[in-house]
C-alpha cells in the first residue's frame, strides 16, 4: 500500500472483520505451512459467523467499539497533508472525448433502444455510426494534440471552474453542439426520473 499518507490513522474495523482476522490468525497457528484460497476460507468465515451466537460475538462487537473509539481520537488529532485531493482535477478546457459508435447509435435510438439491440445490427447498419465515430475521433485527436502542443499552463490560465458561455448568445450552433445539448438534458431526465 504505497499510495497514501502513512500518518493517517489506521481505518475502523467492523465486528466481522475482526472475526476474520482471528479465524486467520488461528489458521496460521494451526497450518503454518498450508495456505488456503481466499473464496473458501471467506465462505468458511462467513457461515462460521452465521451460527455463532449474540453472546460469542459479543466479543468482536466490543472489539470494533474500541476500535472505533481509537480511531475518532486519532482522527480528532490528525491532518491531511496539503494538496491531498483524490482523483486528478479535470482542465475545464481539454477537448471533450467523442461519442462511441454505439453512443451515437443509442442517442438516436434512445426511446426504443435495448441492450441487445446494438449487437443485432448488421455491419452495414452500424457503418454509418462507425464512420461518425472515426470522424469525431479524429477531430478529437487533432484538439487533443493542439491542446497538449500549446501547454496546461496557457490552457490554465482562465483559472478553474467550468468556463463560462464564451459562444455569442446570438451565433449559430452547429449540429453536432445542439445533438450534444439534447442528449445531455435527455440523460438529465432520465437521471431524474431514475431518482423518483
Amino acid at each position: 500500500m504505497g499510495k497514501g499518507d502513512p500518518n493517517k490513522p489506521r481505518g475502523k474495523m467492523s465486528s466481522y472483520a475482526f472475526f476474520v482476522q482471528t479465524c486467520r490468525e488461528e489458521h496460521k497457528k494451526k497450518h503454518p505451512d498450508s495456505s488456503v484460497g481466499f473464496a473458501e476460507f471467506s465462505k468458511k468465515c462467513s457461515e462460521r459467523w452465521k451460527t455463532m451466537s449474540a453472546k460469542e460475538k459479543s466479543k468482536f462487537e466490543g472489539m470494533a467499539k474500541s476500535g472505533k473509539v481509537r480511531y475518532d481520537r486519532e482522527m480528532k488529532n490528525y491532518v491531511p497533508p496539503k494538496g491531498d485531493k483524490k482523483g486528478k482535477e479535470k482542465d475545464p478546457n481539454a477537448p471533450k472525448r467523442p461519442p462511441s459508435a454505439f453512443f451515437l447509435f443509442c442517442s438516436e435510438h434512445r426511446p426504443k433502444i435495448k441492450s441487445e439491440m446494438w449487437s443485432q445490427q448488421s455491419a452495414k447498419d452500424k457503418q454509418p455510426y462507425e464512420q461518425k465515430a472515426a470522424k469525431l475521433k479524429e477531430k478529437y485527436e487533432k484538439d487533443i494534440a493542439a491542446y497538449r502542443a500549446k501547454g496546461k499552463s496557457e490552457a490554465g490560465k482562465k483559472g478553474p471552474g467550468r468556463p463560462t458561455g464564451s459562444k455569442k448568445k446570438n451565433e449559430p450552433k452547429d449540429e453536432e453542439e445542439e445533438e450534444e445539448e439534447e442528449e445531455e438534458d435527455e440523460d438529465e431526465e432520465e437521471e431524474d426520473e431514475d431518482e423518483e
